[in-house]
This record gives structure tokens, sequence and C-alpha cells, in this order.
């Protein structure tokens, strides 16, 4: 595959998120939230009315638009693209749908070496539709950084082996543990699909990427170094040359903080499960922390949240004191569907009026 080229992308030198993910001081706290673009906002759902969920993902102005909305709503710090992590498989022609309520449903079941070899790989000219819309989110955004981002290999694995979403992964499991030779060679091809379309993106001028390995907290340490984490190693180094901040997020993945630290992001997502001052000690010295709010707590109302923040704010310092070199509000995992939008850009203007970490001007 060919390496990023990146001829189009922005200077953004007063963006306070991308300063926190080098490690720069910052004159404010950043935040930005997952799942900031979608159904919490009333905007977004008179958009996306009638209109499938891939088919709002393969629509140019639709992601701009959506993507736009919560940086214009909330005043975040970043933008996240609009998109799904199973869009570089329906993109490369897996046969999938997104079923509301169910999520990810997959045609035919990837069980077999066969079924694995049959796969087919990413060109970067099907994932056209998403990377015009970044394009077209670099005049919209302004000064505001755009976050890409893939799905890590063990959770689109996980999707394909299964068929959809899985509560105890017991055949990605089975093929894992006992056919790794057919496992590791899934994930390969899984590794080409995630670089290719993060590469895409970075080639159209993302400003940072975030890698998702949401069902990766189904596996113990051991699991995920051996049948895991070298392939998402070789997403990280397979971007390096671009030059941006990566991310690495997975939900209820406290027992392997540190494993996903060595995968190779610059910034390490926390969930809420666990407090950033012990995500710093099994991190490891040199990496930026990000989280970790409860989504649920925004329901609980304003007191109770800017008590939280206040919590994890001093949790993100003490953080800092053990090695950490930055900390990038978010919540733990994605806004929840129901979550009054007024609930989030409080907490948004909340943690810009908090000091700023140690270290900050």
């Amino acid at each position: 595959m060919s390496g990023v080229s990146t001829p189009t992308r922005r200077r953004l030198p007063d963006a306070t998120f991308l300063a926190a993910a080098t490690g720069a001081s910052t004159a404010r706290r950043p935040v930005w939230f997952m799942r900031q673009a979608g159904r919490s906002l009333p905007e977004y759902r008179e958009l996306r009315a009638g209109i499938g969920m891939l088919e709002s993902c393969f629509d140019p102005e639709l992601v701009c638009e959506i993507t736009a909305q919560p940086v214009r709503r909330h005043g975040v710090d970043a933008a996240i693209l609009f998109s799904d992590i199973v869009v570089p498989l329906k993109a490369a022609g897996i046969d999938l749908d997104i079923v509301p309520g169910v999520g990810p449903v997959i045609a035919n079941p990837v069980r077999s070496a066969e079924d694995v070899r049959a796969l087919p790989r990413l060109r970067r000219e099907e994932v056209g539709a998403v990377t015009d819309g970044v394009r077209l989110l670099l005049d919209e955004l302004g000064d505001t950084p755009l976050i890409g981002f893939a799905g890590a290999p063990f959770t689109l694995a996980s999707y394909l082996v299964e068929g959809g979403p899985s509560r105890n992964h017991e055949r990605t499991k089975a093929m894992m543990l006992g056919e790794p030779q057919i496992w590791h060679e899934l994930l390969g091809v899984l590794t080409d699909i995630a670089v290719e379309f993060l590469r895409a993106q970075l080639a159209a001028g993302v400003d940072a990427v975030q890698l998702f390995d949401s069902w990766a907290g189904a596996l113990s340490a051991a699991q995920y170094r051996e049948f895991v984490l070298p392939h998402s190693q070789r997403v990280f180094a397979e971007i390096a040359e671009a030059g941006v901040p990566r991310i690495h997020f997975g939900v209820g993945t406290g027992e392997l903080l540190g494993a996903m630290g060595e995968a190779g992001p610059e910034v390490v997502g926390v969930d809420w499960r666990v407090p950033l001052h012990e995500a710093a000690r099994r991190v490891g010295p040199g990496k930026v922390l990000q989280g970790n709010l409860d989504p649920a707590v925004l329901f609980a109302g304003r007191e109770v949240v800017e008590r939280e923040l206040r919590r994890i704010a001093r949790e993100a310092d003490e953080a800092i004191t053990l090695g950490a070199t930055g900390h990038i509000f978010n919540l733990g995992h994605g806004v929840l569907p129901d979550t009054d939008p007024e609930a989030i850009t409080a907490a948004v203007e909340f943690i810009h009026s908090l000091p700023v970490p140690l270290g900050g001007e």
C-alpha cells in the first residue's frame, strides 16, 4: 500500500485539543465527546429522518453537517468524523447492514479459512464519499480539529465472526484460541482494511485519528497480547508517518491499558471504571490520557456533573504527576441517545472554566 499523502493538512497552532494530544501545555482544558454527533441532538434526528445509517455515512454533505453540529452547539474542542466502524467493510464489498436497535449484522459470517481468503480488500476510491466529507469539513470547521477514526482489527473481527453484536464473543474466541492460524490471517486482512481507511482520511486532511477497539474488554490480558496487540501495533505503525496524534480507546479495558499503550498511540482513552491516576500507573509514563466521565452522570443534574468533573480534573492532575503528559476530557464511552443536549453544553462550559492541568499556562 502507498503511504500517507497529506498535502491538504491544516496548520492549527491554537487548537487546544491538538496541543494537549501532543503533551503541550494549554490555556484551558480541552474536551470533546464520543458520539457527540448523533441521536442526542434534535437537529441530527431531523436531518436523518428517513435516511439509513449507512446511507448517511456515504453522503458527503450529510457527513459534513452531522459532524459539525455538536461543534456549533456545544463548543467542543474537536470534531469527530460522523461514520461507523463497519463503513470500510461495507465499502470493500462485505454484505452487511446496520439494523436499528441491533447494530451491524453480517449476511455471511466468517467461520473458516476459505471465508477469510474470500474477504475483499479496501481500495481507497471505495471510501471517496467519506474523504469528500472530510474535505468539506476542513472548510466548515475553521480552526476546530477533525478526528478521523477506524475500528480496530479485533472489534471488526468480532462482528464478522459472530455475524453481529455478541455478549460473550464465543465464536470469536473459539476461532482465536482454537484456530490461531486462521485468526491471525483474518486480523491481517482487517488490519490492512483499517490502515487503508485511516490513510484515506489522513490524505483528505484529518488532524488526528482514533482507533476504537470497542470489544477488546472481553479479553484477558494474555489473550490480548498474543492475539490482538501485534495487529493493533501494525495499524499505528503504518500511519505514524502522517505525524498526527493517534488515540486508542476500548470499553472495559482497564486490565489492558498498559498493553493498549504499547500498541503505539500518543493518547490512551480511559473509560469510567478506572480513575485517571490509576490509569496513569497502568499505562506508564509518556502518554496523554483521555476520558473519563460516566455518560450516565449527564442525567444526574448540573451539581452532580460539576462535582464529577472536578473529581476527574483532580485525578488528571495527579496522573500528570505520575508521568502522564496531558489530559483530554471526554466521556468514558459515547453520549447516550436520551442525553439532554443542554447538559452537554453546560459540561463543556464548566470544563473550560476549570484551572488548567499542572504544567499549563
